[in-house]
C-alpha cells in the first residue's frame, strides 16, 4: 500500500467512498472540492492506493485556526474502503495526517466524529485518541440577500 498526495484522477474513488459512509458526493464535486484545497498550503489530501491502483481509502486534514487558542490540526474526513478495513489502512492513513500536523507546526490533532459511529469511536481511541468534550453543533443554511 502506498500513501500519496490525492490528484484529480482520484475523483471517482474519493466520491465513492465519501458515499458509503454517507456523504454522497458526485466526482464533479470531489474535483472542484479538490481544486480548491490543493492551492491552500493549509490543507492536505492523501489516499491509501493498493494493488493495481485501487484507491481504499482517502484522509483530509487541515490547519483550523482561532483567535483563542494557538492553530490546531482538524481531521476533515477519513474513509476506508470496507473490503480493507482492519487492515492497517485507516491507522496509516491518520498517522500519516498526524505527521502532516506536526509537520505545519500544530501539536494537536482534533477529531469530530458522530455519536453513532461505535466503530469510529473505538478505532480513534485505539489509536490513541480520548475524548475531549462532546457538544451540539447547530447550522443554518445562508440564503444570498437575506436579511441574518
Amino acid at each position: 500500500m502506498v500513501i500519496r498526495s490525492a490528484v484529480p484522477r482520484d475523483a471517482d474513488a474519493i466520491a465513492a467512498r465519501s458515499s458509503q459512509l454517507g456523504y454522497p458526493v458526485s466526482p464533479d464535486e470531489v474535483t472542484a472540492h479538490q481544486a480548491s484545497l490543493r492551492s491552500l498550503p493549509d490543507h492536505s489530501v492523501l489516499v491509501a492506493e493498493a494493488e493495481q491502483g485501487l484507491v481504499v481509502g482517502w484522509v483530509h486534514v487541515f490547519v483550523s485556526r482561532r483567535l483563542f487558542v494557538p492553530p490546531f490540526a482538524k481531521l476533515g474526513g477519513i474513509v476506508v474502503l470496507d473490503s480493507h478495513r482492519r487492515c492497517g489502512v485507516g491507522s496509516s492513513l491518520l498517522s500519516r495526517a498526524e505527521e502532516w500536523a506536526l509537520g505545519v507546526g500544530c501539536s494537536v490533532l482534533r477529531i469530530r466524529s458522530n455519536i453513532r459511529r461505535v466503530d469510529a469511536d473505538r478505532f480513534y481511541r485505539g489509536c490513541g485518541y480520548r475524548l475531549s468534550k462532546t457538544q451540539s453543533v447547530f447550522e443554518k443554511a445562508l440564503v444570498p440577500n437575506q436579511p441574518a
